[in-house]
């Protein structure tokens, strides 16, 4: 369970935001955008690279639940143009689909 009273999670809640797949092409093209699975928590996923856990983040990889964002879901997000929230992480931007209504994290 992410402890949501670390100040380095509140930062990153305060600049995690809507963005269209459009503004998030140019980080696709530099190989920079990370795909986090709809049931993981955001910004929990992007403290835990912020924070080098290695630990959590080989579990995400290996699970599924967070990946380099790949062509065929590049093309998806092209053609469907859905709601996205993205964190930046540096030098990565962590990008997760949101159903409309759902929690942000």
């Amino acid at each position: 369970m992410t402890d949501t009273t670390n100040p380095l999670y509140a930062k990153l809640l305060g600049e995690t935001a809507r963005i269209s797949w459009e503004e998030l092409q140019p980080f696709f093209a530099r190989g920079a955008l990370l795909w986090v699975a709809a049931e993981a928590d955001l910004v929990a996923v992007a403290l835990a690279v912020a924070e080098d856990d290695q630990a959590s983040v080989a579990a995400w990889l290996t699970g599924g639940q967070l990946a380099k964002l790949e062509e065929t879901r590049a093309e998806d997000l092209l053609a469907r143009d859905p709601e996205l929230w993205a964190v930046v992480v540096a030098p990565w931007v962590l990008v997760q689909e949101r159903a409309e209504g759902s929690p942000l994290h």
